[in-house]
């Protein structure tokens, strides 16, 4: 799946103009409509009112609109040569959790910089891809093939993910683990060394189902069977297949969910907010947030695939499968087909630093649609 940057291309030069000109703004209103979706269903659950979500979030997201736009006129070559700066940042944050992380939900997960709760681990997704897309631009197809070479990316992936893991933040390390996949995939890793790999995972189950926290194996053991503790481990998929269920077709309208105005379903602002607007909007209005969503998605493959560097497709194609991978999981998890991990459903969900941060990220991938024909070298050595 390598494809080489190709013969002839010219060193491309962009004014500010261009770059503006440039920018794909299909995307940008795309990324608006599913924002306002967000702030529509946070009005909605909090019983028709802006507080105590929508304010804070709207606020939020027009920080991280603002860092999007501006990371989209930034050089690609600039990410491409900051890239292990700014991972080693987000590994010292992670690092700095340890020791000065406050605590919230059971979890030590957030660092307090006073006007903002940063979650690290968040940050550390958008880092991991930038790191994965500089190692495996510099390598050729052959040395990609080779099991020596996959040495130093797994140790990139490893660190943070035993770093989160000890938060602990199952979700969110199944979120690093499967997106470092998709790209060690993207770059041209070799089908077999996932089939050996996933073999090992399964081999390790069993001796992993021991260092499992408490509430973790009561997570898994209720996906197995919701029934078997309905009041306490079990409520959360119960009364969200509930909510689902009584949206119907066309739901019950919208601030019309009993679900939610009733505080039977938990968490309904963040992680389980797919469901009250199942519950409000229905089948059909569950569809039209994927179409939505499906959209983006495309866009993302889009960019990737015209992007005449490397460098840029590998980050166009790991920002896209991170936020798809986003969006599976949350809807799998609130539908029970996978167990209950924490995983907020992107621009909907209630959430700073995830907000923020899938913001950077869709920087990103319109700075590689707008450096599209920016020629990168292979190698550090001819210039970057």
């Amino acid at each position: 799946m390598l494809i080489s940057d190709g013969p002839g291309l010219s060193e491309v030069r962009l004014t500010f103009g261009q770059k503006i000109w440039n920018i794909n703004w299909t995307l940008v209103i795309l990324v608006c409509l599913n924002a306002s979706v967000g702030f529509a269903m946070l009005y909605s659950v909090a019983g028709g009112s802006v507080e105590p979500w929508v304010t804070r979030q709207a606020m939020r997201f027009a920080m991280g609109l603002g860092l999007m736009f501006v990371i989209a006129l930034v050089d690609i070559r600039v990410w491409l040569r900051y890239a292990y700066v700014i991972y080693g940042v987000a590994l010292a944050l992670l690092v700095s959790v340890e020791f000065i992380g406050t605590v919230g939900m059971g979890a030590q997960r957030w660092v307090d910089l006073g006007f903002f709760q940063l979650q690290p681990s968040e940050v550390m997704k958008i880092s991991l891809v930038l790191a994965l897309a500089r190692y495996f631009h510099s390598l050729s197809l052959e040395e990609v093939e080779s099991l020596r070479f996959l040495v130093p990316p797994l140790a990139m992936v490893l660190a943070p993910v035993a770093l989160v893991l000890r938060q602990p933040d199952l979700g969110t390390a199944i979120l690093l683990v499967m997106g470092a996949g998709a790209m060690f995939l993207i770059a041209g890793v070799r089908l077999w060394i996932f089939g050996v790999a996933i073999a090992a995972v399964g081999a390790a189950v069993p001796f992993a189902w021991n260092y499992l926290h408490t509430y973790q194996k009561a997570r898994i053991l209720t996906f197995l069977n919701p029934e078997r503790d309905p009041l306490g481990a079990g409520y959360h998929i119960l009364q969200s297949k509930i909510a689902l269920g009584s949206g119907g077709l066309t739901g019950r309208g919208f601030m019309q969910g009993t679900q939610s105005y009733l505080n039977f379903l938990p968490e309904k602002q963040t992680d389980f907010i797919f469901t009250s607007l199942a519950e409000e909007l229905g089948l059909t209005g569950a569809l039209g947030l994927l179409a939505l969503y499906a959209l983006i998605i495309a866009y993302g493959l889009g960019i990737a695939l015209r992007a005449r560097n490397h460098f840029g497709r590998l980050v166009a194609m790991g920002i896209t499968a991170t936020f798809f991978l986003y969006v599976f999981i949350n809807i799998a998890m609130v539908t029970g087909l996978v167990p209950v991990v924490g995983v907020p459903l992107p621009l909907i969900s209630y959430g700073g630093t995830a907000m923020v941060t899938i913001l950077i990220g869709f920087g990103l991938l319109i700075s590689v649609y707008v450096h599209r024909d920016v020629r990168i070298p292979r190698r550090a050595s001819d210039g970057y």
